[in-house]
């Protein structure tokens, strides 16, 4: 039988993120600024810090190109927004984020000039092409004691959320099995354009849910890729990779043909106690199954009624705010960081394990 629960405040809402980061009177707003708005996240990004405008002061936004800074200033997003050079934000007084939002390309050096201008940043997936650039600027970081928020969207995603409290609660016993999909159809354009990036679906979207996974799991003992390509112009759309762990196996496909693919989009992982299926993750649908009463869900099947996420990226937005003033720690290291874009380069292809 299914029931339907609501997972508010209550028995995983004690120890579940309750994002309440509101810039107090005394503290002030947090000025942040943007570089770069090609990122696929980046219009995205600055909306919610335009949002949340009792915690955040947006103080500008570099876009090196004049024809699309000329674009963007006819939009309501951008309008009214100055345009700065990057050194002009970067020395603006009080800044204290930068939200890095260019070209995947480009991440790791924009991101790499923040820091070393003693800037917190949220970065945008992915992490780049080589891991020593990633573990050069983590280390410039920990240096500096600023944060490193990486754009994955699914660690605030209320699914997600009720995912990892019931793994850390223990509701599904030892995790034997995660079986995850990231899919889409991409058209000619989009695929030219991801062609420049040898790592392909797993690349681009795989990464979102290798975070979670590593979240979940730690870093593996090994990852295998299968990369194929189902057309002759260069792009691996179709990708498997299979994580390895002493008790445990796990599975990340991501591919850019498969039609409607966010309906199948999932992740599921199944312990010895229990299962979570999250599927679609947006909006997020999850059905939960134990074989003993948990956290006041009955033993058997259930479809779990989630509290709205008040958007994709705010979050993020209010966690860092709220580290970034003290008021909560971190959740996710440095050390976290690396060991997903180590396992993301594998499981691209890009570097061996």
């Amino acid at each position: 039988m299914i029931e339907r629960r609501t997972f508010i405040k209550g028995s995983l809402a004690t120890t579940a993120v309750a994002m309440t980061a509101q810039a107090s009177t005394q503290a002030g707003k947090i000025k942040v600024g943007q570089i770069g708005t090609t990122h696929a996240h980046a219009s995205g990004q600055l909306q919610t810090c335009r949002d949340l405008s009792d915690l955040y002061d947006v103080v500008g936004v570099v876009e090196p190109d004049a024809d699309r800074r000329r674009q963007l200033s006819q939009t309501a997003l951008y309008r009214g927004l100055p345009w700065l050079t990057e050194e002009e934000l970067l020395s603006t007084p009080g800044l204290q984020v930068v939200a890095v939002e260019t070209e995947v390309r480009d991440l790791l050096p924009t991101a790499q000039r923040c820091v070393d201008a003693g800037k917190h940043i949220h970065l945008d997936k992915p992490a780049g092409e080589l891991l020593q650039d990633l573990v050069q600027l983590h280390k410039t970081a920990r240096e500096k004691d600023l944060k490193i928020q990486m754009g994955y969207m699914y660690r605030y995603n209320p699914a997600f959320r009720f995912l990892f409290e019931a793994v850390k609660q223990g509701w599904l016993g030892n995790v034997f099995e995660i079986d995850a999909v990231m899919s889409k159809t991409v058209n000619d354009s989009t695929r030219r354009e991801l062609t420049e990036y040898p790592g392909g679906s797993m690349f681009e979207l795989g990464c979102h849910i290798i975070d979670p996974l590593i979240h979940i799991m730690g870093p593996p003992q090994k990852v295998t890729a299968f990369n194929r390509a189902t057309r002759d112009d260069g792009l691996l759309d179709n990708a498997l990779a299979v994580f390895e762990y002493p008790e445990a196996t796990a599975t990340i496909r991501s591919a850019l043909v498969e039609v409607q693919g966010n309906r199948r989009r999932q992740f599921i992982v199944c312990g010895d106690q229990g299962t979570i299926v999250i599927r679609p993750l947006e909006p997020p649908h999850l059905e939960l199954t134990l074989a003993k009463p948990k956290g006041g869900f009955d033993k058997g099947h259930h479809t779990v009624e989630l509290q709205p996420a008040k958007g994709r990226y705010h979050g993020a937005w209010e966690e860092l705010g709220a580290a970034i003033q003290g008021k909560r720690e971190f959740p996710f290291s440095y050390d976290h960081d690396l060991a997903v874009q180590r396992s993301v380069l594998v499981a691209s292809g890009l570097q061996a394990w």
